[in-house]
């Protein structure tokens, strides 16, 4: 069972979600260096403060979360901080095929990013969380 400290508000990686849908879309159409970068400093600060600290956690609480009016549902940062992680992973991996001029790995590793995104911010799957409990489980047994 988690503790309340390691608790977020569910709602918080959706809007997350939704802002890195737009950025990894604008970098797939524009290829920009410094744009991914910037997402993959994101992801990175995710993955290693979780996500209600990372800069997106922080709008999310400090500009949007006190006009929602739907009820408060909170869940584990754990599964979200580990999409973190993932969503770090493909942007680093695009990154390097970016500024190495590999235009399918930058392509492929960013859209494995956006769609996981997508799937997120519009459906509210986290493919990331899905890893995270599926990994949990099957250590356990």
């Amino acid at each position: 069972m988690s503790n309340a400290k390691n608790l977020i508000d569910a709602r918080g990686p959706r809007f997350g979600a939704l802002i890195t849908t737009g950025v990894l879309a604008v970098v797939l159409i524009t290829e920009s260096v410094a744009l991914l970068a910037f997402q993959s400093l994101i992801f990175i600060a995710g993955a290693i403060i979780g996500p209600k600290l990372s800069p997106y956690g922080l709008i999310y609480k400090n500009f949007v979360q006190k006009y929602l009016k739907s009820p408060l549902v909170t869940e584990d940062a754990k599964p979200p901080q580990f999409a973190q992680v993932v969503g770090s992973i493909f942007a680093t991996v695009g990154l390097v095929g970016l500024i190495m001029q590999i235009n399918w790995l930058f392509v492929v590793a960013i859209s494995f990013a956006l769609i996981a995104a997508i799937l997120n911010a519009f459906f509210n799957f986290c493919l990331g969380c899905q890893m995270y409990l599926l990994i949990k489980r099957v250590s356990s047994n």
